[in-house]
């Protein structure tokens, strides 16, 4: 197999990943990390290495028993190469306000619907939820904010069938949390009263941590468990190291991705635009402060999508909807 410099760059990506080999080394090296390559159906590692189609045969009788580099990964069943699919999970990786489904349309050559479920499968890849404790710790900012329509960019029509009361209605709760110097999780609510935020709360953040949040009353009661802080926004947005910031450049960041590349998204898709930018975000710095390079982003990316699955019919829900139309 091709041993070539890995990429450092987009360049040198699309001329590396030109090469089949090399875009199976590649893989390989980040799914089976010791070096083992095992079945993905039944574990076994008695498997021999067909080179003249770069698949693997496993040699205990089962069902399936032949399969590929994208097999029990967010790439199974894909009829494209590696050679389109990796440099656009790259791109994916590196863009700091994402990349939109007709952009890799034009640029690979396929259909826009294509490029869509492309991007939700990479999407799915760059999820990492914590399951089994993992909990933030230490000063940790609270916020949510509200994802939706401008009212005034609405047809008229349109804003008296999505508007209804005061501004906020209508519009979809994401709410966030952040570790100060450390990670940022998210959640998409169905509102903002208390019961919804302190649970939230005491399942990813840590008793007797600082926590930091705005005058929202639904947060009182918080200090039963943390030392609770409170910014006044109406006074003034810091106060000495109480303030909300960190979470505040999170919601900037992501709101410029959808409102200035993907435009439109639909409120069931939202969670999944969110988990690709907080992707983003927490692989941006490592723990000593030195930022982490697009080239180990990608790398990050590669290791995450082995065991994730994502089908069209489960994407759109079986329903004949038109793929979203993010610019």
């Amino acid at each position: 197999m091709a041993t070539e410099t890995q990429p450092k760059t987009l360049f040198q990506a699309v001329v590396y990943f030109k090469n089949p080999d090399n875009c199976l080394t590649y893989l390989a090296a980040r799914r089976w990390k010791t070096g083992v390559v095992t079945c993905p159906r039944c574990g076994s590692s008695d498997v021999g290495f067909v080179a003249s189609r770069r698949i693997w045969q496993c040699k205990t009788r089962h069902d399936h028993a032949q399969f590929s580099i994208k097999t029990g990964t967010i790439l199974e069943d894909s009829p494209l190469g590696l050679d389109k699919w990796l440099p656009v999970m790259w791109l994916v990786a590196s863009c700091k306000n994402g990349i939109s489904s007709w952009e890799i349309h034009r640029d690979l050559g396929v259909t826009q619907k294509t490029a869509w479920f492309m991007l939700h499968r990479i999407r799915l890849g760059m999820q990492n939820k914590v399951e089994g404790g993992g909990k933030l710790s230490g000063e940790v900012e609270v916020d949510e904010t509200f994802i939706g329509g401008k009212a005034r960019n609405m047809h008229a029509a349109k804003r008296r069938e999505k508007i209804k009361g005061r501004g906020t209605s209508g519009k979809t709760v994401v709410m966030g949390m952040l570790q100060r110097g450390g990670k940022v999780r998210t959640a998409v609510i169905e509102d903002r009263n208390k019961p919804t935020l302190h649970g939230h709360v005491n399942e990813n953040v840590e008793a007797g941590s600082n926590v930091f949040t705005d005058e929202l009353v639904a947060y009182w009661g918080l200090d039963e468990k943390y030392v609770h802080q409170i910014i006044n926004h109406a006074e003034t947005y810091v106060r000495r190291n109480i303030h909300t910031n960190g979470m505040e450049n999170f919601w900037s960041l992501l709101k410029r991705g959808l409102n200035g590349t993907y435009v439109s998204v639909e409120p069931f898709h939202l969670f999944r635009y969110i988990d690709e930018q907080a992707f983003r975000f927490n692989s941006r710095k490592y723990e000593d402060g030195s930022l982490v390079s697009d080239a180990e982003r990608f790398s990050l990316l590669c290791s995450q999508i082995i065991g994730k699955r994502l089908t069209y019919a489960e994407l759109t829900a079986k329903e004949d909807k038109k793929p979203e139309a993010d610019f």
